[in-house]
């Protein structure tokens, strides 16, 4: 299999990315949708709600409580009526395995990715 080829950027444009640790207070499943859920989520500072397409992959009930890893800065969007105002971030395997990013350690909410 070749190498995929990715697009280099400058540290500058990295700099720009809001990464911070968040906790799942809430998860619900979006009735309108089969693979979305609305997520509640804690930063320390304020709470922000993210609607992600991963329910094939996590029931609410796994969600809640979890620490997991969250782009801040990411233009919001609507989805299935409801405003995105993160996003989490996930990786997937080659055979579509889905897996959120969480921290190793037990940090607090809203500490910052770097």
């Amino acid at each position: 299999m070749a190498a995929e080829e990715i697009a280099e950027i400058t540290f500058i444009d990295f700099e720009k990315l809001d990464l911070r640790v968040g906790k799942i207070l809430e998860a619900t499943p979006i009735p309108e949708s089969k693979k979305l859920i609305k997520i509640v989520v804690d930063f320390g500072i304020e709470t922000r709600q993210a609607v992600a397409g991963i329910r094939k992959y996590y029931s609410p009930e796994e969600l809640v409580g979890k620490k997991c890893v969250f782009l801040l800065n990411l233009q919001r969007r609507m989805l299935a009526g409801m405003e995105s105002q993160c996003m989490i971030l996930a990786a997937e395997d080659e055979e579509g395995n889905v897996s959120v990013i969480q921290p190793e350690k037990d940090i607090s909410e809203g500490s910052k990715i770097r």
